[in-house]
């Protein structure tokens, strides 16, 4: 018998067909993910002039910069890698595993990239502004045209596909860390991704200066326009212009958020063996609120994750834990977990839900900041309604469907439904 202590030892997976118990609150949470990023997304995507161009604007653009939005994909990323572990027994199947996996990302990606395409009056015949969009390979060309060619949040759907399509070939090196050293694995990953956007900063082309320049494109006139320039016609007409190289590095390109998405696969194995047993979920949001008030003082490469990730760990591991504990809490209530299933259809549909909603009721006029306000709230209601639709009426007929039921091992347990699912 080999002297390697209990602790040491590679990760045993659990009984093939053995179900994990269900994570109601990462669910719920899920919501105020992407609620943040809806709340950059009215205040920058609503074309309300002229209040955008108003010093009320900007102040107001101060307190609510780019990375609250990019808070919530962080949120995102991590969570995928948790959940996508907590739900992958070792013995699934692999190529259904990927079969269930673009039944729920495409459809609903489709759906709302349609409305977008009819909302825009997109030009089809260029289709470099939006066949990689449909296809969710857009976020590996550095170029403005196709990066943003159409349903602009769609760019981090890019990335959840790597995800993914890694899991499963990655799985047996993730089980064979010991558990014992889960721990150095995720400082060193945490490492890693703080040295990764420094070689950025440092050797590569791009904005070195700590503002907070993210901000809508405005165009002359006191009177709204009627397309938000990301969906207008100049938009799609213009020349492939480049991304800054270390803005794309950093917060687009694919590669340079796998290592988010692996952290969140490491939280999964802390809290399912039981080293990670914080549940006061106060400490990690402290942590949290600090890490985000300090991206008001780094350069751009920083702002959008590297500053946030390890606290977003924090807080999806906690979660998981409160729920074990039976904790739960606020985002553990039915009502929570319905927003939170509902969210991915939310964060894809808003912006052409605001599309819409410039186009019949804002352009040609001028609103202040009332206006604004009624028209995100607007813009709240009608993407809330059109999430569930397409969540109750596409997303869960096609995957009672199609997604297939999960094999049973002989003797095991019926599978417990894990409620923390992710597209």
């Amino acid at each position: 018998m080999s002297g390697e202590s209990t602790a040491t030892r590679p990760h045993a997976p659990p009984e093939t067909g053995r179900a994990r118990p269900s994570l109601p609150s990462l669910t719920g949470a899920r919501w105020w993910a992407a609620f943040a990023v809806f709340v950059l997304h009215a205040l920058v995507f609503l074309p309300v002039y002229p209040f955008q161009k108003s010093e009320l604007f900007r102040q107001l653009h101060q307190v609510i910069p780019m990375q609250l939005g990019a808070a919530g994909v962080t949120f995102f990323f991590v969570l995928s890698g948790f959940i996508i572990y907590w739900s992958f027994t070792p013995g699934s199947s692999v190529p259904r595993f990927y079969w269930r996996r673009v039944l729920k990302i495409y459809p609903t990606h489709l759906a709302a990239a349609a409305v977008f395409i009819l909302a825009a009056s997109v030009p089809l015949h260029r289709a470099v502004v939006w066949v990689p969009n449909l296809l969710l390979v857009h976020t590996w060309v550095p170029k403005w045209t196709t990066v943003g060619g159409l349903n602009v949040p769609a760019w981090s759907l890019g990335s959840e596909i790597l995800f993914y399509l890694c899991f499963p070939l990655l799985l047996p090196l993730i089980l064979r860390i010991g558990s014992a050293r889960l721990w150095w694995w995720v400082g060193g990953l945490l490492a890693f991704i703080l040295v990764l956007h420094t070689v950025y900063y440092l050797g590569t082309p791009g904005p070195k200066g700590i503002e907070n320049a993210f901000a809508p494109r405005l165009v002359p006139g006191e009177d709204s326009p009627y397309y938000e320039l990301h969906a207008s016609q100049a938009w799609f007409r213009q020349a492939d212009i480049p991304v800054p190289q270390a803005y794309w590095l950093s917060y687009y390109f694919p590669l340079s958020r796998l290592p988010e998405f692996f952290l969140g696969v490491l939280a999964g194995r802390l809290v399912l063996e039981g080293r990670w047993r914080l549940t006061d979920i106060r400490l990690p949001l402290v942590a949290l609120v600090i890490a985000y008030l300090a991206t008001w003082v780094v350069p751009v490469n920083y702002k959008m994750s590297a500053l946030l990730i390890g606290p977003m760990v924090a807080v999806v591991a906690t979660l998981a834990a409160r729920d074990l504990a039976g904790a739960g809490g606020l985002n553990s209530t039915r009502t929570m977990v319905w927003f939170g299933k509902i969210s991915y259809a939310f964060y894809l549909i808003q912006f052409p839900v605001m599309v819409l909603i410039t186009r019949w009721f804002i352009g040609g006029k001028q609103f202040g900041v009332l206006g604004w306000l009624g028209f995100a709230a607007l813009s709240l209601a009608a993407s809330t309604a059109a999430a569930a639709l397409i969540f109750h009426w596409l997303d869960e007929p096609l995957m009672r469907a199609f997604a297939g039921r999960r094999t049973r091992a002989r003797g095991a347990p019926a599978a417990v439904k894990t409620q923390a699912t992710l597209p």
